[in-house]
């Protein structure tokens, strides 16, 4: 008789409590400008409620799935011919924000760069799989493992860096990253891609005006206060002005038309202003649960492409968050990269939540 699957009640509970908090943070930072905007507080909420529960549907079903089933070929290899016609096909849609990361359908828009960070796990989880049988190359022979491994990761980062979003690909790039390094391939290949990488990051940065006067403003915001560096400093001005308990929730002053983007890419600004210190730490406890149990995911998955999802997912969770936090709290220039779960946008509250779908399922087959 098969055993009862359990669910992994710490990382069911902290996603769901994030995306509470993060419900009430974007109704908060968004309230006003949705307001005046669109002549409805509820603007952005309402939106935001409709993809949580899309999506929280949808991590449901998947943790009820068999994720072996994902480690089929004709499963990784659809997503991943999918994906690329959907980057693709963007660039043939009409431009928003001057760039090509959306794909709308009426009203609904979604960013296919998202579901690219889950074809680059799948694609990779199921490859490290094949290469680390007792019948396979290992993972440090060029022509039978290193480039079959990064041939189509690099044609997603390449596609994803021409919408342009720099932030995403980079993400992408630390995914896969931290996914080889763990099966075992040899420091010095990380070490050369690194290389080779600096200097085309530093050529789409300065040769990219947008980008060079946010590395400019990072490191002298005062320089230009009402100009590159007003972004940035509006920011540090809302958490700084939280204190240890905040300013009360509904109460932040940075929100009323200061600080550009405060309920997607700068929302963890508002909390601390409004929450303060306590709710700050309230949301990196609940990262540290959400990574603490994902990594134990990994860790207990009885078989490597489980092992190697988990460890996938968690990271592209983590990276993320940490790389918002960074933005917002002034340790690295200005990119907008939401605040997974709590952040306001429909595609990627939708992908991180079928992704932790996955990680339960995982866990559930470990324990």
């Amino acid at each position: 008789m098969p055993r009862p699957l359990q669910t992994d009640r710490w990382m069911f509970g902290s996603t769901v409590a994030m995306c509470l908090v993060g419900a009430v943070m974007v109704f908060s930072a968004s309230a006003v400008t949705a307001r005046d905007e669109y002549g409805s507080g509820y603007h952005f909420l309402l939106r935001q409620l409709l993809w949580l529960a899309i999506g929280l549907g949808g991590m449901m079903l998947v943790m009820n799935v068999d994720y072996r089933k994902l480690r089929r070929p004709e499963v990784v290899f659809t997503g991943l011919f999918a994906v690329l016609v959907m980057l693709i096909g963007a660039f043939f849609l009409d431009k928003s924000h001057a760039t090509h990361r959306w794909i709308r359908l009426g009203p609904a828009s979604f960013q296919p760069s998202e579901l690219a960070k889950l074809a680059v796990i799948f694609y990779l989880a199921w490859f490290l799989e094949m290469r680390r049988r007792p019948d396979g190359f290992g993972m440090n022979d060029w022509k039978r493992a290193i480039i079959p491994a990064l041939g189509p990761v690099l044609l997603l980062i390449g596609l994803v860096v021409i919408e342009p979003d720099l932030g995403t690909a980079v993400e992408m790039f630390i995914i896969a990253v931290a996914m080889l390094y763990v099966a075992g391939l040899d420091g010095k290949y990380i070490l050369g891609a690194g290389a080779a990488a600096l200097p085309i990051v530093y050529l789409l940065i300065v040769h990219v005006s947008y980008r060079y006067e946010r590395v400019m403003a990072f490191l002298n915001p005062t320089s230009d206060p009402q100009g590159r560096g007003f972004q940035l400093l509006q920011s540090l001005i809302a958490v700084g002005s939280g204190g240890f308990t905040g300013v009360g929730l509904m109460e932040s002053k940075q929100k009323l038309f200061y600080l550009p983007e405060a309920h997607t890419d700068f929302i963890f600004a508002v909390l601390c202003e409004e929450l303060g210190f306590i709710g700050g730490a309230l949301v990196l406890a609940l990262f540290a649960t959400y990574g603490w149990r994902g990594m134990r995911s990994a860790f207990k998955a009885t078989d490597e492409f489980g092992r190697f999802a988990a460890l996938g997912i968690t990271v592209m969770v983590l990276s993320q968050a940490l790389i918002n936090l960074g933005v917002v709290l002034g340790m690295m220039p200005t990119k907008g990269i939401p605040l997974p779960f709590i952040s306001y946008g429909g595609s990627s509250l939708l992908v991180m939540l079928l992704a932790t779908g996955v990680l339960l399922n995982i866990s559930q087959q470990a324990n």
